[in-house]
């Protein structure tokens, strides 16, 4: 189970990272897409939070320091998804709702995992 966990926060933060580095720095064409929808500070803000939730969902459980910030970034990304799919589904990109929807699945595995299954010990 503890490897499961850790390939799904792996993964998880591999795909946050991924999505906030492109929210922060999108390449033109997509930034127009997405000037015209979200402002550009809330852009910056969602990608940022991106960013340090993928570090959340890693850092603390790989150097064993406040390895309760893993549930907690997990927490935090179920209710960004949460956001997400609804936004999505009323526009009505249902392929990007159902993706949000599938992060939001293994974000609350990983959360509940963290918190109550199998919990990464503190150092010391």
């Amino acid at each position: 189970m503890n490897k499961v966990l850790w390939l799904l926060q792996i993964l998880l933060a591999l795909a946050f990272l991924a999505h906030g580095i492109m929210l922060i720095a999108p390449p033109p064409e997509i930034a127009v897409q997405m000037n015209a929808f979200l402002p550009r500070w809330f852009q910056l803000f969602l990608g940022i939070a991106e960013v340090l939730a993928a570090v959340g969902l890693t850092l603390p459980g790989l150097t064993r320091v406040q390895p309760q910030l893993v549930p907690a970034a997990a927490a935090g990304v179920v209710i960004v998804m949460v956001s997400a799919t609804v936004l999505h589904a009323m526009r009505g990109e249902y392929s990007s709702a159902a993706t949000t929807f599938v992060l939001l699945l293994l974000a609350a595995f990983v959360a509940h995992g963290r918190w109550k299954r199998l919990p990464i010990v503190a150092r010391g």
